[in-house]
């Protein structure tokens, strides 16, 4: 059974969306299995809803399916629209609008790209819908997981461009968000879960949380047939064809070529046009060192940007034809003792997130404006977390992240004295941060620690 948690962000967000009399029209938007339909459903369990999702039918079998769908809501009219369906989007909306006029209405469009693909004028009939006197309570949601879709309907050339009054991006599970799916596990189990599958509701659900580490790898990737053994491919197709250069590309990102000359080395072409791409999409993202203008700076790393992809592209795709041939129960036990190489990336970025989140609870200097990892030029000096504040962006903390049971808190904080002495402006007040799975020993006062019970508890 899927379990609905957190969201209360998003939820609240809707909910004044909702409330305001000016409001219209909405967008929501983020990638496949992040939890959108199951966020519009929970948002929608105590209004008049009405729910149709895109499947790239003719217009007139989607618009009978619309009609069904408003017939099953009961709504009191003269018309009987299971017999006299809808003969045009315009004859919907209008219509619908009429039923909100003493009590507001709310018609969601899942999948709203599927919609376009077979009636190209919806967009243009939307508009002329948005700009309207608001004297309606029909509210319409847009939703879809085609990222680069829908991020192009709020651009300027989009028909839509400035109709919105929410855009609402759906984005995966921060690692305190991943622990509500996973109450039964110990924070350290939690955070081997979120390195592999990621923040994505769905994957996190599926794992059995009463069932081995070996064992849920088995039974989720390494058996013909397993839920997830083909889902990497889903997703790259999700944003189109990439299969070609971009599947070549983030294949090599995530085999650990992460420069841009590693890239185009491995590629054999130029790729800074499809790393963009990617980039806009959300599959890679782009380090710099956190006191560098990522506009400017030539010292940039590329990293497939969900744990799930990395893990699936890096691990699990090379091993697809052993697990078809019935040898998945030996790739499992490959693939876990394998786990240590997976964690180290995931481990970092979670102690990031929880720096940040600290700073908004106000657990730490509440003048800091980012965080994240830093490196010197040769990269001979590297840092998993690095704290600016104020205008200056002076650097006011360092953090190290190792991904073990226990560490020397003593010994990790002198290599973050030692290699402080690199970062430019280090502020003579700087604080230590020291993180390791369960336990930090021999901890100098005024060392900040984390473990994975503080990270991976909502």
């Amino acid at each position: 059974m899927k379990r609905f948690v957190n969201r209360t962000e998003e939820l609240a967000a809707l909910e004044r969306w909702w409330d305001s009399p000016q409001s219209q029209l909405a967008i929501v938007w983020g990638r496949r299995r992040v939890g959108k339909t199951m966020l519009l459903q929970r948002f929608a369990s105590t209004k008049r809803a009405i729910f149709h999702s895109g499947a790239g039918r003719p217009i007139t079998d989607e618009l009978r399916v619309l009609s069904d769908a408003v017939a099953a809501l009961k709504l009191d009219s003269a018309r009987d629209v299971r017999s006299r369906p809808f003969t045009s989007w315009d004859d919907a909306l209008d219509w619908l609008s009429d039923q909100a006029g003493s009590e507001p209405l709310l018609l969601v469009l899942d999948e709203f790209p599927e919609l376009t693909a077979t009636a190209p004028e919806l967009g243009g009939i939307l508009r002329a819908f948005a700009d309207r006197p608001a004297v309606t309570g029909l509210r319409v949601l847009l939703c879809g997981s085609a990222v680069r879709t829908m991020r192009a309907m709020q651009e300027e050339r989009s028909p839509l461009y400035g109709r919105f009054s929410l855009s609402l991006h759906v984005r995966p599970f921060r690692p305190h968000e991943a622990a509500l799916m996973l109450p039964s596990m110990r924070p350290t189990d939690r955070a081997v879960v979120w390195g592999l599958l990621g923040g994505t509701p769905l994957y996190l659900s599926m794992w059995d949380q009463d069932a081995p580490v070996r064992e849920n790898l088995e039974q989720l990737f390494c058996s013909p047939g397993a839920v997830l053994l083909s889902e990497g491919e889903l997703l790259l197709a999700t944003e189109g064809d990439l299969t070609n250069l971009g599947g070549r590309v983030i294949r090599a990102i995530a085999a650990g070529r992460t420069r841009h000359h590693q890239v185009a080395d491995a590629v054999g072409v130029e790729p800074t046009r499809i790393l963009t791409r990617l980039t806009e999409l959300g599959l890679v993202e782009q380090h710099v060192p956190v006191t560098e203008d990522p506009a400017r700076t030539k010292r940039k790393l590329y990293r497939v940007s969900d744990n799930f992809l990395s893990f699936w592209l890096g691990s699990v795709e090379r091993h697809r034809s052993p697990i078809e041939r019935g040898l998945g129960r030996s790739v499992a036990k490959v693939l876990e003792d394998g786990l240590d190489d997976v964690m180290g990336h995931p481990w970092e970025e979670a102690f990031r997130l929880h720096l940040t989140r600290m700073v908004t609870r106000g657990e730490l200097d509440e003048s800091i404006t980012a965080v994240g990892p830093w490196w010197n030029t040769d990269s001979s000096t590297e840092l998993d977390a690095v704290a600016l504040a104020g205008r200056s962006r002076t650097p006011v903390l360092l953090g190290e992240a190792k991904w073990a049971r226990s560490e020397d808190g003593a010994r990790l904080v002198r290599g973050l004295v030692r290699r402080g002495v690199d970062v430019p402006g280090l502020s003579p007040d700087a604080r230590y941060v020291v993180c390791a799975r369960e336990r930090l020993d021999e901890v100098p006062g005024g060392v900040i620690t984390v473990t994975a019970e503080d990270i991976f508890t909502a």
